[in-house]
């Protein structure tokens, strides 16, 4: 079973989708808050500061992140939060 759920990884990234509604718009001012604060989030300020920078609600935000790890272009850090590896980021 291990095998199967390996192997049907890179397909669910495929499938990825952001969360309700989240438009493409929101995508772009989504990366560009992120990389407003140095391509991570990791504190509260950084969250705060992605919400009002984009119009998303904190559910969305991360809803994003989960978007973005399913993509790979993000990261868990090991001391907690995110770095994103989106264009401009890596």
């Amino acid at each position: 079973m291990k095998r199967f759920a390996i192997l049907a990884l890179p397909l669910l990234a495929g499938c990825a989708m952001p969360p309700e509604g989240v438009d493409e718009a929101a995508v772009t001012r989504f990366d560009n808050a992120v990389k407003s604060m140095g391509c991570e989030l990791v504190t509260e300020p950084h969250f705060l500061a992605t919400e009002l920078q984009t119009g998303l609600t904190r559910e969305q935000v991360v809803g994003m992140i989960q978007y973005k790890l399913a993509l790979e272009q993000a990261e868990p850090l090991p001391e907690g939060g995110h770095k994103f590896l989106s264009k401009g980021c890596s």
